[in-house]
């Protein structure tokens, strides 16, 4: 890479391809010792949303629902018709709250037992109640509003043989996607191409990390080869199966069958939902894990 002049610190130096990633190019070879031994159970195939969404999974009882779900992020608590029940819920799960509850029923069907009226508590209470729901709402208003900016970010989307202008929230598992020098990763993919030499691709994970030194990724030498037009990518169909969505931010363990072989991949070719495409043009990826089942949502779990 070039001194580009963008302000940015140089990355790290790296090789065309990596030892890790040489032993994993070559067609039909075997996969690693742990990829051996790992049952992998999450299969994704690219263009084909048809194929990936016949996955499905319990809900509930005998209710089922798609495995794979879009690329929106829910963070907010509540809804329209939710709030008011939840939020009491909540409230009396407090136990000062159903104290003071309890001591206003009994003031009202024995009001032998107190010298003062039920209400003398029952006015405090609901005051309580009334500020605390909406501080609670007014917090949640503020989700809603991040969940819709982040749903609605832009990004280019393969559609038939073009790639166009959709939303964050229109991407599921299987789209190819292109991103551009300082676009921001909308969901974790597995880097098919780049611009670069050897499909390397440079990326800031300060948001995901903390870290401002750039890290570099490399796609697979096979697709780095073979898929350099729009119509090549067009007529893609490999399938990756690799792990579970997880909250493990350096280790991922898969591979990619595509022709009949398979290639293995580690968490050098994946790119991480959250991260910024530094110093490359241009890259191009495919979609493995969306919406909350990408690395962010599930290092943060929502305490609800």
């Amino acid at each position: 890479m070039d001194g580009s002049g963008k302000g940015w610190p140089p990355a790290d130096p790296a090789p065309p391809h990596s030892s890790a990633s040489l032993c994993s190019l070559g067609p039909g070879e075997a996969q690693g010792e742990e990829e051996e031994k790992a049952v992998f159970t999450w299969e994704v195939k690219a263009n084909d949303r048809t194929y990936n969404n016949q996955f499905k999974e319990k809900a509930f009882l005998c209710w089922q629902r798609r495995k794979y779900k879009g690329n929106i992020i829910h963070t907010a608590k509540y809804n329209f018709f939710s709030f008011l029940p939840l939020n009491l819920y909540e409230q009396f799960h407090r136990i000062s709250n159903s104290y003071f509850l309890l001591i206003i029923i009994l003031q009202g069907a024995f009001p032998e037992i107190s010298t003062m009226p039920w209400f003398t508590l029952f006015a405090p209470l609901v005051c309580l109640l009334l500020i605390r729901a909406i501080r609670d709402l007014v917090d949640d208003i503020g989700r809603h509003k991040s969940d819709s900016t982040i749903n609605n970010r832009p990004c280019e989307m393969l559609v038939g043989e073009r790639f166009l202008h959709k939303k964050w929230k229109d991407l599921h598992v299987g789209d190819l996607v292109r991103l551009h020098d300082t676009n921001i990763v909308p969901a974790d993919m597995v880097l098919l191409s780049s611009t670069e030499p050897s499909s390397l691709c440079y990326v800031e994970t300060a948001d995901i990390d903390g870290e401002t030194n750039l890290k570099y990724k490399q796609a697979l030498l096979v697709t780095h080869h073979e898929l350099t037009t729009i119509k090549s990518m067009a007529s893609f169909q490999g399938k990756v199966v690799c792990e579970e969505p997880n909250s493990r931010m350096h280790y991922f363990t898969g591979h990619l069958e595509w022709e009949g072989k398979k290639y293995s991949l580690d968490s050098g070719n994946i790119l991480l939902r959250g991260c910024k495409i530094r110093n490359t043009d241009t890259c191009y990826g495919m979609v493995i894990y969306a919406g909350m089942t990408t690395l962010g949502p599930l290092q943060h779990e929502l305490p609800w």
